[in-house]
């Protein structure tokens, strides 16, 4: 897949002919019972700092977060369904994100995925989140898997590094360790998406954006994108591409810093908008692109600095998106 061409993937013959959604109106969130700061993540993750405070205070303080967020959402109209993922001797920091690691599809179609770092792979639990997602009235028609990957090592994970374009059926993507190019054209032909626009990307310390769902968002019909976060000879071709059907909302690095690029529009029980992000993503907009934003749904700012700042991950890395028929 050359750089910064839209790659185009083979048909997919089992592809559903139901009305394609963009937004997701249940999510899937996990307790950070384990939260901490992650040795192996913060490799890669500069938006990582680690903490004084002691483990007790740490995780009491991502609880109340969680909880909140739980609360807010639900209160909104968006089902969240709670999976209280079964311990294992490896601690799962990052546990809360668990958006890295799975996705579903309209079709009830099941995927989990290689994870990078070795004790994230522990947090891939799929016979126990689909039991779970039964019992809240959520059908798996299918399990699909790409951990086979890591054998290869390529990685790919998930919703944290690809952002989708549903109604386009495109697939953004910035590469990076944690997204490969073989792994990423193979889930673009499993779901049938025949687009997949990926890119590099670059921060100040000349790293790539270890997330591409830090750096950018795609709702219904507007796109939020930190543009200065890609190379010259790219950036052009990506912000095309979504101006296509989106209103591109540009954010500066700084933003992207307080996790701006880290939000997602969802659907109620009633079928209005809403977009979740954090309180700093929030005060980090300015009063012009949230209204922006404001335009396309209701903004549900939470305050999840701890999880933040100590993760390195914000609102969007703790809502798996589920797409699953009900039953």
């Amino acid at each position: 897949m050359k750089q910064g061409i839209l790659a185009q993937t083979k048909p997919f013959i089992g592809q559903s002919r139901q009305s394609i959604r963009q937004n997701a109106d249940c999510v899937v969130m996990v307790p950070p019972k384990e939260f901490g700061f992650n040795a192996q993540t913060a490799q890669d993750n500069e938006f990582q700092t680690r903490s004084s405070l002691d483990q007790g205070t740490l995780r009491a303080q991502a609880m109340h977060e969680f909880d909140a967020m739980v609360s807010g959402l639900r209160a909104e109209g968006v089902q969240v369904v709670e999976f209280d993922y079964p311990l294992s001797e490896t601690q799962t920091p990052d546990a809360v994100f668990p958006n890295n690691w799975f996705s579903t599809t309209q079709d009830g179609v099941f995927f989990s995925f290689p994870m990078a770092c070795e004790n994230r792979r522990e947090e891939v639990k799929p016979d126990a989140l689909v039991s779970t997602l039964a019992q809240a009235g959520r059908v798996v028609k299918q399990q699909d898997s790409l951990v086979q990957y890591v054998e290869q090592g390529s990685f790919l994970e998930s919703t944290g590094v690809m952002v989708m374009d549903h109604l386009s059926k495109t697939i953004y993507a910035g590469l990076s360790q944690r997204c490969e190019r073989e792994s990423l054209q193979d889930y673009a032909e499993r779901i049938g998406y025949p687009h997949v626009v990926s890119f590099q990307t670059q921060l100040p310390s000349n790293q790539p954006v270890y997330h591409t769902n830090v750096m950018m968002a795609v709702g219904e019909r507007f796109a939020v994108i930190c543009l200065e976060a890609i190379p010259d000879y790219e950036r052009r071709f990506v912000a095309k591409s979504l101006a296509k059907s989106k209103q591109v909302i540009d954010i500066t690095i700084e933003q992207m810093n307080q996790f701006c690029g880290n939000i997602l529009q969802l659907e109620t029980v009633t079928g209005d908008k809403v977009i979740a992000m954090s309180k700093s993503a929030y005060m980090a907009f300015s009063p012009a692109q949230r209204k922006q934003l404001a335009s396309h749904g209701k903004l549900l700012p939470f305050d999840v600095s701890t999880i933040e700042s100590i993760g390195g991950g914000s609102v969007r890395c703790m809502l798996g998106e589920v797409f699953l028929p009900q039953s």
